[in-house]
C-alpha cells in the first residue's frame, strides 16, 4: 500500500487551501484530501454568506485577527489570479441607537488597531452609501467584499491536482491506528497510509480528533443560522452589506444584509442550535448529535448564560414577523413580503468544557496529527493563511523529506 506524506482530513476551505499551501511550498510533496462528500465545500463552506471580512471585529494581536488580515489578502491575489470573480464593496456598521455607539467606538479603534481601511461616516454618510438604512452613526469598512467561497474551493481544488496533489470524494474515514511511520485511514474509497495527518473536519473535526487519537478539551456544538432572501423587486434597498453594532459577549454578529456574488441579497442570520451537526432545515433531527449535545455538561452552563438571548433567536426562528422586526432595526422599509426562505447554514462551534464559546482558532497538535479543532468565522477569509500556518507545521513534522523536495 502507497504511503502518502500528508493526508488532509476535510475539502472545506481550510482543508483545501492547507492541502494547497503545502505544496507550493514544498513540490513534490505527496498530498491527499479525503472528503466524505461527494464534492468540495459542502457543509459549511458551500452554506457561507461569501462575505470577505476586514477583521476589523478581532482583538489586536490574535489569530484571528493575524489571520484575516493576512488571509485577506492573500485570498484577494488568489482570486484575481485563478479568475474567481470578488468585488470588494465595503460595508458599512449602523449604531441606531446612543446606547451602540461605546460599542462602535470600540470597534473603529479595533479596526484602526489591526489596520483596517474603516471611517465614522455619520447619518449623511449612511444615507449616501446605503439610503434605506436607518441609524444615527456608521462605520464604513472599505476593506470589506464579497465573493463565492464555493467557486474558491473548486479552482483550490484544481489547482491542487496541478501541482500533483489530489482530492478523493466519497472516502469518510471510520476507522484510524497508528502504526511505525503514521497512520493508516479506512474509508469506503480504500484504506490510505499516511506520514502525517491533518484534521480539518470541521462539524466533525472533534470526532475526528479523537477518532484519530487525541482527546480534544471540546466538543464541537452545531448553530444553525436561518437566512430569508429579498425578492428581486426589493434588491435595491441594498447596495452592500448592511450590518448591526454586535453583542460583544456573543460570538454572532446579528442579522444582517449581504449581497451575494450573484446579485442576490440574503438577510440573516439568526443563531438557534441545530437538532443535528448536518441538520440544515427546522424539521430534521439526527438523534445521536441532539443526545450528544444535550449530555454535554458545558451545553448547559452556556444555556444558563446565554438564555435570553437564546429565547430570541430561536423567536426570530419560529416567528418571520420576529426576524422581520430585527431587519427593521437596520432597514425600516422591509416587509415580510419582501422577503422569501433561503438555505440555511451551520456553523461549527467550539465549546471548551467550562462552558465558554471558544473565540479564537483552535489548532491542537500530537505525535502524528495535526488538529484543526475551531475554525470559526472569519476562516473563510483567513483560509489562506490558515493554510500556510498549517504548511510550516507540516514542515516541521517532514523536515528531513520536506527540504528534500524544495
Amino acid at each position: 500500500m502507497h504511503t502518502h506524506d500528508v493526508t488532509i482530513i476535510g475539502a472545506g476551505i481550510v482543508g483545501l487551501a492547507s492541502a494547497y499551501q503545502a505544496l507550493l511550498a514544498h513540490p513534490g510533496l505527496d498530498v491527499l484530501v479525503l472528503e466524505k462528500e461527494d464534492r468540495v465545500a459542502f457543509h459549511q463552506t458551500g452554506h457561507n454568506s461569501g462575505v470577505i471580512h476586514s477583521g476589523i471585529y478581532y482583538k489586536p494581536g490574535s489569530l484571528k485577527s493575524a489571520n484575516c488580515r493576512r488571509g485577506r489578502a492573500m485570498l484577494i491575489d488568489f482570486c484575481r489570479e485563478h479568475g474567481v470573480p470578488l468585488d470588494l464593496c465595503g460595508k458599512v456598521i449602523v449604531a441606531v441607537n446612543e446606547r451602540e455607539l461605546p460599542a462602535l467606538d470600540r470597534i473603529h479603534e479595533r479596526g484602526l488597531a489591526n489596520g483596517v481601511d474603516c471611517a465614522r461616516v455619520g447619518p449623511a454618510g449612511l444615507a449616501e452609501l446605503e439610503p434605506h438604512a436607518a441609524g444615527i452613526d456608521a462605520l464604513h469598512v472599505r476593506d470589506a467584499g464579497i465573493v463565492s467561497f464555493t467557486s474558491v474551493c473548486k479552482a483550490l481544488a484544481l489547482r491542487i491536482e496541478e501541482l500533483g496533489g489530489h482530492v478523493q470524494c466519497g472516502a469518510a474515514v471510520h476507522e484510524a491506528s497508528h502504526e511505525r511511520f503514521g497512520m493508516l485511514l479506512s474509508t469506503p474509497a480504500g484504506r490510505f497510509r499516511s506520514r502525517l495527518v491533518v484534521n480539518c473536519g470541521g462539524l466533525q473535526s472533534d470526532r475526528v480528533a479523537r477518532l484519530l487519537g487525541r482527546d480534544v478539551p471540546l466538543q464541537i456544538v452545531p448553530f444553525r443560522g436561518e437566512y430569508y432572501e429579498l425578492t428581486h423587486e426589493a434588491r435595491h434597498l441594498c447596495r452592500n452589506l448592511i450590518y448591526p453594532v454586535p453583542d460583544p459577549a456573543f460570538p454572532f454578529l446579528g442579522v444582517h444584509f449581504t449581497r451575494m456574488i450573484d446579485g442576490s441579497v440574503e438577510c440573516g442570520p439568526n443563531a438557534v442550535l441545530a437538532l443535528g451537526r448536518e441538520a440544515y432545515a427546522k424539521d430534521q433531527v439526527h438523534v445521536p448529535d441532539l443526545a450528544e449535545t444535550l449530555a454535554y455538561p458545558a451545553f448547559w452552563k452556556l444555556a444558563r448564560r446565554h438564555w435570553r438571548t437564546g429565547a430570541g433567536e430561536v423567536w426570530r426562528s419560529v416567528s418571520k414577523g420576529a426576524f422581520v422586526r430585527a431587519l427593521q432595526r437596520l432597514m425600516p422599509e422591509v416587509q415580510a413580503d419582501h422577503l422569501n426562505p433561503a438555505p440555511a447554514g451551520i456553523r461549527a462551534q467550539a465549546l471548551g468544557h467550562d462552558g465558554a464559546l471558544l473565540d479564537d482558532f483552535a489548532i491542537i497538535e500530537n505525535e502524528a496529527v495535526i488538529n484543526v479543532c475551531n475554525a470559526p468565522s472569519p476562516a473563510a477569509t483567513s483560509s489562506l493563511s490558515i493554510g500556510l500556518s498549517i504548511s510550516q507545521r507540516i514542515t516541521r513534522r517532514l523536515p528531513i523529506r520536506a527540504a528534500a523536495r524544495v
